[in-house]
């Protein structure tokens, strides 16, 4: 998933600032999950410091939401499909996504984006809407096919995820 996040601290909401290409960003944290617990961990301690920047083009708040959405898209579904030849390159990839994770970069369509990114979404609220996800992903079997990597068992989508809060959580720095 792309990065985006808005420089803010954790009481405010979305700031605009010009768009950051998030492959050239430093100062980013080296982060590695090996559990959705320890991603909750972070994004706790995230919304609870004093001051927080975020590095690339989203709020921490919207970075938060995002992650929840896509725990519960990938019990509900997706709305969509990546385009074949994503696909294609995709299903050849997949093994390395989930052994070694996601790097920054990636762009969502501009239809997609504002659905996975909301705009608006304070830290709490942000925090609580991963909540929500994690205990529902603990109750409930992540099964939907993803969007370019086609099946993938609960415990591949489980690994998925805790790669995906490092890579998003990575662009969150507590001054």
């Amino acid at each position: 998933m792309a990065i985006r996040a808005k420089t803010m601290t954790t009481t405010t909401v979305d700031q605009p600032r010009a768009e950051v290409d998030c492959t050239k960003v430093q100062g980013r944290r080296e982060l590695r999950f090996n559990t959705l617990d320890e991603a909750l961990g972070d994004a706790e301690r995230l919304v609870a410091a004093p001051n927080v920047r975020t590095l690339g083009n989203y709020s921490l708040g919207q970075l938060l939401a995002h992650l929840g959405i896509a725990i519960h898209s990938s019990i509900d579904g997706f709305p969509g499909r990546a385009p074949l030849f994503i696909r294609l390159i995709a299903g050849r990839l997949k093994g390395r996504f989930l052994e070694k994770g996601m790097r920054p970069g990636f762009q969502l369509g501009k239809k997609r984006e504002g659905k996975a990114f909301p705009a608006g979404v304070s830290p709490a609220d942000g925090l609580e809407q991963f909540r929500k996800a994690i205990a529902r992903c603990r109750a409930e079997k992540m099964t939907a096919p993803h969007p370019a990597f086609g099946k993938l068992t609960h415990e591949q989508w489980d690994r998925m995820h805790c790669h995906h809060a490092a890579l998003h959580l990575s662009f969150c720095v507590a001054d």
